[in-house]
């Protein structure tokens, strides 16, 4: 299978061909590039952007491989047909985050907007919401919404590496936030790229010392030589190891398969750098997501695998990826299992179509590939996986869902779908999550040729009838904007995060504008909890 292992502090760029079976092995072992301590957060500058005389659309290569699957026209076989009452939701507190009315002016564009709950516990909640847009973060206190620390650059987190190390130099973001629930520490990590393919393209990660987001963190930098490590995605697994999904670019231009690397988390967290501290695999899918676990403190949690797992034709292709950092030879990548879906076709045609009041802009549905996150839930009796992403409905856009079950270590199946598309505007970037007692929040955007683009979530209890979802619920001021020519990324994700010390509290964020422009995007937080759970 053409595999060789490479054992480097400097990685070396090995591809192989995706077998038909199970990959025994990685295709690459390696350390980090650079590592160190960085300065307590909290003690970091201030910085409020607004300095780029020229402002940036962030560039981002394609690798469109899902054909769609309907016929131009033909109804969408899971569209959801009945209405329902959406799950009563209490503790509505929601404010601007990182952007226009957050403390920061945009330099570039889309922001990336994604966070997560944790931190220290506070009157039986997490107290600290850390919130990552491009190109700058926060630390609000969950309590009142107010800045605690920030809004900072991101690259400052590596301020301590190298005077003209990557990490240090450049703020490229593409950032993502994580909680480990299990061990309680921060994951946050954002890719150095402006260097070139010459000089290695990097991914830079943070994983805190503690359980404050405002203190110190291990710092790590992978490099990944001439290949692109674009749209970074990243799961906590069961197993305490972190997992990152890219898109691969060969010099940025020639898209060269779909990565998952493995992080080793204890040895992260220990602030230590063994030569093994990532494996990777490559394979020719695009746009995959590695599973990450929901929990709460109190819960018991029994480790598996870590699910892979892309979209494809009326399909979700799913891998499942073992990892030994003891002995990398055992570790191993599932070949893909391709669980049959409800067809559909993608939003947009995998590209560009959300129209906006008072202007021709159209806006960029990213319809060519699952949103994140991929949620992994242990419940009672069975493991549980949800996942979304933005399809062609009724002449629009909706949200197509899907949860996963399983009964243990096998490959889930669909256990109930649907498409979230209930009268005439366009529903897209979407990201959801169960509380512990099966409550289902939804949040997304929507916009039509009349509504300017707003943000909104829907619920479902888990009694409700399959494949449903209830009425939505606004979570921005009714004063927005349209995004004006000639801006058409929006996004790029959105994140739903669960409070792990109640398991009830679920916090969305995603990206609105106050008002008409281009390089004006506001950023919205909203916390919401299902009434009854307790």
């Amino acid at each position: 299978m053409n595999k060789r292992t490479c054992v480097s502090l400097v990685v070396m760029v090995c591809l192989a061909a995706v077998p038909a079976f199970a990959q025994q092995g990685p295709d690459e072992v390696s350390g980090s590039a650079q590592f160190g301590t960085s300065k307590p957060l909290k003690d970091l500058p201030i910085d409020k952007g607004g300095k780029e005389k020229i402002k940036k659309e962030k560039y981002e290569p394609k690798k469109v491989d899902v054909a769609d699957g309907l016929q131009p026209g033909a109804p969408d076989p899971a569209l959801q047909q009945v209405t329902i009452n959406a799950a009563a939701t209490t503790s509505v507190n929601n404010w601007d985050g990182v952007g226009i009315g957050g403390g920061y002016t945009p330099d570039a564009a889309p922001p990336d907007t994604n966070g997560a709950v944790g931190g220290p516990v506070v009157g039986g909640v997490s107290s600290q919401y850390v919130h990552w847009v491009n190109e700058a973060y926060a630390v609000y206190d969950t309590a009142s919404g107010s800045i605690i620390a920030g809004p900072t650059l991101g690259k400052q987190i590596w301020s301590t590496f190298p005077a003209t190390d990557p990490c240090r130099v450049y703020n490229d973001g593409d950032p993502i936030v994580q909680w480990d629930k299990i061990n309680r520490r921060w994951i946050l990590t954002q890719f150095a790229v402006s260097q070139g393919a010459n000089s290695g393209y990097r991914q830079c990660v943070a994983v805190s010392q503690t359980e404050n987001a405002t203190g110190a963190y291990n710092l790590y930098a992978f490099n990944y030589g001439t290949n692109f490590n674009d749209y970074p995605k990243v799961g906590v697994g069961t197993d305490g190891n972190y997992y990152v999904t890219y898109n691969m670019f060969r010099r940025g231009k020639t898209f060269n398969g779909g990565w998952v690397c493995a992080w080793n988390g204890a040895a992260m967290r220990a602030g230590t750098n063994p030569a093994g501290i990532q494996q990777c695999w490559s394979t020719t899918s695009a746009s995959l997501l590695p599973a990450d676990l929901d929990t709460g403190y109190a819960a018991s949690v029994t480790p598996r695998d870590v699910w892979v797992i892309n979209a494809t034709t009326n399909a979700l292709a799913i891998r499942k990826l073992h990892v030994d950092f003891a002995n990398s030879a055992n570790s191993t990548l599932s070949a893909a299992t391709n669980v049959a879906v409800a067809a559909y076709s993608r939003a947009c045609g995998g590209g560009t179509c959300i129209p906006q009041p008072s202007t021709t802009q159209q806006l960029d549905s990213l319809g060519d590939r699952l949103m994140y996150r991929l949620v992994h839930r242990q419940f009672a009796g069975y493991d549980a996986l949800f996942v979304s992403h933005s399809v062609t409905s009724g002449g629009v856009t909706g949200i197509r869902w899907y949860e996963l079950r399983t009964p243990g270590a096998t490959t889930p199946t669909v256990f109930q779908q649907g498409t979230y598309q209930p009268d005439a505007n366009y529903r897209w970037m979407s990201s959801g999550a169960w509380d512990k007692q099966g409550n289902l929040v939804v949040g997304y955007s929507v916009s039509s040729s009349t509504v300017k683009p707003d943000v909104r979530f829907s619920s479902r209890a888990p009694g409700d009838p399959l494949g449903t979802l209830g009425g939505e619920t606004a979570i921005a001021p009714a004063t927005r904007g349209s995004q004006l020519p000639n801006l058409a990324r929006w996004g790029d994700y959105a994140a739903m995060s669960v409070d792990p010390a109640d398991d009830c509290t679920m916090y969305f964020t995603t990206e609105y504008l106050q008002n008409d422009g281009s390089f004006n995007w506001s950023t919205r937080i909203g916390r919401v909890k299902v009434s009854g759970c307790l």
